[in-house]
């Protein structure tokens, strides 16, 4: 991946001169959609806007898509280390980069202008951001609160109007007590001024006047001293101290009680609020809940189709949601095919079929003329044409034929790990449940029987590529990518994507032969055989998951005699018809998905593939 800056998140991000983030550009894989997988396109991140061309060549025909990133959110990937998602509201780009370091390199670069844009990393814009609320506003705003939750508590109110009145009382009291106190502290001065002087009269030792003796009181040394009677509290103002006392006392016990009272009603008022505090964020909670659920759906709908919710280990969707968009994939499918059905249907034959058809005369066809050759190792059958078929897969043509005809025609009658699971007529699927690290193994059996047609043409319809497509509706395209000989070929071949399962590939050999029966009554018979192989010139891709299979089509003619002198016609001969098919899809998709796929669809195929034959076959000579 080519980069045009290689800086992340340092000072070379941002231009010197202007301060904003420089431009970046370069190739990122992008996920277009579930057909066409991860594409590379030229992205550019510029003034806050991610924009993306099909190449850095075609820019000058403008971009093939944007984003603005002011609202963007930006998430590296859980498990994948190259991948990170840019999303804006519904939409949604899936982006992978060369490797994890320029995947930083990108999410650095995307934050750095959402940063520029929006002005945060700064101081000025910390300041402007940052702002304070403010505390009269949120003091009014609490003072609401409170006197609205008050008026429904009438008992706390009443509480706190006799707080008030305790308090008013208690201001009296304390004023009083204070005046009291004041007077107290005049009478004690009073009465030392006097004592100083009597004391000072003493020492001069001149008495103004005599006193009598009870004026004056004896000290133990002898000595007299002017008696002052102290001041009574009566006597301050005509308080009474001791009354005041103890209304101060009860004034205080009345204020401790109601205070209990009044934390007691707010003890309860605040479990009321608790509990409705409680009820609101279970509220919340499930709003959210509700909220997360409805964007998740939302965003699953938008983006059913992102590379989350494919086939894989990681991938988001359960198993019932891939069974139902696998359900809906192949119903869409199975509208598309009786559409071109009806259309054909429709349009007139143009070309009348050609007198030198292969099927025209009896003899006609390359395996007609071929030597016999027999076969020890089979011991009722005998393999034609073997011999004349040589190439380097021989011997695993030859042993996959041998296996077949010694395993793939036993009854199922008497085995009971094959399940019957389809019914319809002469038509009988079976199927043996077989896992294998997870992975769906099971083998399948069909038998069929089909009237008008032979084992000849059955067998020539089914291995012929040049008809594969009118009757094969799951396959995208296919090419032969080797001939190994007139009755062997290589071929590669992609089948159609049914999302969200990945899209499969498959290259296989083709043969078909013909082993005619040692034992005059048995029918020969005609088999076509499928099974993988590797080559150079079609190696597994990333855009597939490369299937194996081992696929068997074998076909007998039965034919009843008939009346008469009367040549022998279509109605007189049926195709007894063995399917077998091994398949290992790989890949992630559940087990469950794809029994049911493969109960669906492989009736469907034996019914389409051999009404085709019959109307191919119609009106044209038999061929053995």
């Amino acid at each position: 991946m080519s980069e045009k800056s290689s800086s992340s998140g340092s000072d070379e991000d941002v231009d010197p001169e202007s301060g904003q983030p420089v431009e970046l550009g370069g190739v990122l894989s992008k996920w277009t959609n579930y057909i066409h997988g991860w594409q590379d396109r030229w992205v550019v991140l510029k003034n806050n806007t991610l924009s993306y061309y099909k190449s850095e060549d075609e820019r000058e025909y403008g971009c093939r898509g944007s984003l603005c990133l002011s609202k963007a959110v930006i998430t590296p990937h859980e498990f994948d280390e190259c991948r990170f998602d840019v999303s804006v509201n519904d939409s949604v780009w899936y982006l992978r980069a060369e490797d994890p370091e320029h995947r930083l390199q990108w999410i650095e670069s995307i934050e750095l202008h959402k940063q520029a844009e929006s002005g945060y990393g700064s101081e000025t814009s910390l300041r402007r951001h940052g702002s304070m609320l403010s505390l009269t506003s949120a003091a009014s705003a609490l003072s609401a609160t409170s006197t609205s939750s008050f008026k429904k508590g009438h008992s706390l109110r009443e509480k706190l109007a006799e707080m008030e009145t305790f308090r008013d009382i208690l201001c009296r009291q304390v004023d009083t007590l204070q005046k009291y106190f004041d007077s107290c502290a005049d009478a004690v001065s009073k009465d030392e001024f006097q004592r100083d002087r009597v004391v000072e009269e003493d020492e001069d030792d001149f008495p103004s006047t005599t006193r009598p003796d009870s004026d004056y009181l004896h000290n133990n040394n002898g000595s007299k001293e002017k008696l002052f009677p102290p001041a009574s509290p009566k006597g301050v103002n005509g308080i009474d101290f001791k009354g005041e006392a103890i209304t101060f006392k009860a004034t205080t016990a009345g204020i401790l009680s109601t205070l209990s009272h009044c934390i007691e009603l707010m003890v309860k008022r605040e479990d009321s609020w608790q509990k409705r505090l409680d009820k609101e964020l279970e509220k919340r909670r499930r709003v959210e809940d509700a909220y997360k659920s409805a964007m998740n759906e939302l965003k699953k709908k938008s983006h059913y189709g992102g590379p989350d919710y494919e086939e894989g280990p990681n991938s988001l969707i359960n198993e019932d949601e891939f069974f139902d968009a696998v359900e809906a994939a192949l119903d869409r499918q199975d509208k598309i095919e009786e559409q071109c059905q009806s259309e054909k249907v429709r349009l007139p034959r143009l070309t009348p079929v050609p007198p030198g058809d292969a099927y025209s005369t009896i003899g006609t066809h390359r395996f007609a003329s071929k030597p016999h050759s027999h076969s020890s190792s089979l011991s009722s059958v005998e393999l034609v044409s073997a011999s004349d078929d040589i190439h380097r897969f021989s011997i695993q043509v030859e042993e996959m034929v041998q296996s077949h005809m010694t395993y793939s025609l036993q009854d199922m009658g008497g085995d009971a790990n094959w399940q019957l699971v389809i019914e319809e007529g002469e038509m009988k699927v079976y199927r043996r449940e077989v896992e294998e690290n997870g992975i769906v193994l099971d083998p399948l059996k069909a038998t069929h029987a089909v009237k008008g047609v032979t084992g000849h043409e059955v067998c020539h319809y089914f291995w012929d590529t040049a008809v594969r497509m009118d009757w094969e509706t799951t396959i995208e395209n296919f090419n032969v990518v080797e001939t190994l000989s007139d009755n062997a070929i290589i071929v590669y071949q992609t089948h159609k994507r049914v999302w969200p399962a990945s899209q499969r590939d498959v290259l296989y050999l083709s043969a078909i032969r013909k082993i005619l029966a040692t034992n005059e009554n048995d029918p020969d018979t005609w088999l076509v055989c499928n099974f993988s192989v590797d080559h150079d010139n079609a190696p597994p891709t990333n855009r597939c998951v490369r299937a194996k299979i081992n696929v068997a089509m074998i076909c007998q003619t039965l034919v009843s005699p008939p009346e008469g002198d009367k040549e022998i016609s279509r109605d007189n001969i049926l195709c007894k018809i063995t399917y077998v098919a091994n398949v290992n899809p790989g890949g992630w998709a559940p087990a469950s998905v794809l029994r049911a796929v493969a109960k669906r669809e492989y009736p469907k195929f034996l019914k389409r593939f051999t009404s085709y034959v019959q109307e191919k076959t119609a009106g044209k000579p038999i061929l053995f």
